[in-house]
């Protein structure tokens, strides 16, 4: 008996020490993909001149005082610097709310926008674009209409899968179908009442998602948001497995989990909504993310969460660098490129039955 203890605890602090050993590590990883992922794009613009405009503007040194303005400032510390940040926070972002959706809606197949988020931002920036919904935002006003459509659509969802009796995850599923079938039908009647062609290409484009907006006033908002989303997540990761076992099973060993399963989804749809606002629309991130972490490390979200934070941002940071300089002189929409490698390995997941949680296939 003793030694089954031994063992049991010996394997313990093996989990501890090698969970920690890959947080390190995916937090090295993400600091070099953010210093290497801003001497990428289309301007000639040598390495040495990049980290020389990063160093005077984060630590003044006067010999590269040089480098505090101009074109190769401008475009390092104005462009690319901030979209890479936004980049991260995106990713992270929508990863870890894929792990929260899936858990709380106990699909392993959902993501962050199964609620019918996706549907509803879009309906928010389609009013703004064609018919100036939103112009005393300025403009921001399309992003601010996608952000509000998005949470108007998650409280919407929450409410339906309320009404009657309590929510579950049935419910909040069939729910998050009918509004987004709602929203989309609204979008569609809105592009072909509007009759504007320039205005549809733009909803189309807004659609792909883009990294392209990037400025420092965005990623000062919605970094804080999302780190501290994810913390939260993350402290909440006994709740998070306890969820995963059902709602009798949380009630009979005394815990009710319905509110904080409300919760969970305002908070998920706050984050996502920011992400919204500030890029667009970036499918597949919160349901291959977690898949892979799953897949790799477990279903304990005590390392769901951070791992598939810092995985999320490495993956968006280097998937921007590739859509950057595929195309010369262009860029493709990241929304495109994310989908181009998302759906084959869901596609790829589905075959092999590998998207259950805890050991659970199909």
């Amino acid at each position: 008996m003793k030694k089954i203890q031994g063992e049991g605890k010996g394997s313990s602090v093996w989990k501890t020490s090698f969970s920690i050993v890959v947080f390190i590590g995916l937090l090295v990883l993400l600091g070099f993909s953010i210093l290497a992922a801003i001497t990428f794009g289309n301007a000639d613009i040598s390495i040495q001149e990049v980290y020389r405009v990063v160093c005077y503007e984060l630590f003044h040194i006067d010999g590269f005082s040089a480098y505090g303005e101009g074109a190769v400032h401008d475009v390092v510390w104005l462009i690319r610097f901030p979209r890479v940040l936004l980049g991260a926070a995106i990713g992270m972002g929508l990863s870890v709310c894929g792990v929260v959706m899936q858990a709380v809606v106990k699909n392993p197949l959902a993501d962050p926008y199964v609620l019918g988020i996706s549907s509803g931002a879009s309906l928010g920036a389609t009013a703004a674009i064609l018919f100036g919904f939103g112009t005393l935002f300025g403009s921001n006003s399309v992003g601010i209409m996608a952000f509000l459509g998005a949470m108007v659509t998650s409280f919407a969802v929450l409410f339906i899968a309320n009404m009657g009796s309590r929510a579950n995850a049935g419910k909040l599923i069939l729910a998050g179908m009918a509004v987004s079938a709602v929203c989309s039908a609204f979008s569609s009647f809105l592009l072909y009442i509007a009759n504007d062609k320039n205005g549809a290409a733009e909803v189309t484009y807004w659609t792909m998602g883009s990294l392209g907006g990037a400025k420092w006033e965005n990623v000062q908002v919605i970094l804080p948001v999302i780190l501290i989303g994810t913390l939260i997540f993350w402290s909440q990761f006994r709740n998070l497995n306890l969820i995963l076992l059902g709602d009798e099973v949380s009630i009979t060993l005394g815990t009710d989990l319905h509110k904080a399963r409300m919760i969970y989804m305002i908070l998920s749809s706050l984050m996502v909504g920011f992400a919204v606002y500030c890029a667009g629309m970036i499918g597949f991130v919160g349901l291959i993310i977690p898949h892979v972490i799953r897949m790799v490390f477990g279903t304990d979200h005590r390392r769901m969460i951070p791992f598939s934070g810092l995985l999320g941002a490495i993956f968006l940071i280097w998937a921007d660098v590739i859509c950057r300089i595929i195309l010369k002189n262009a860029e493709m929409p990241i929304g495109i490129f994310v989908s181009m490698i998302g759906a084959p390995c869901f596609i790829y997941l589905m075959a092999r039955k590998s998207y259950g949680f805890g050991g659970d296939k199909g």
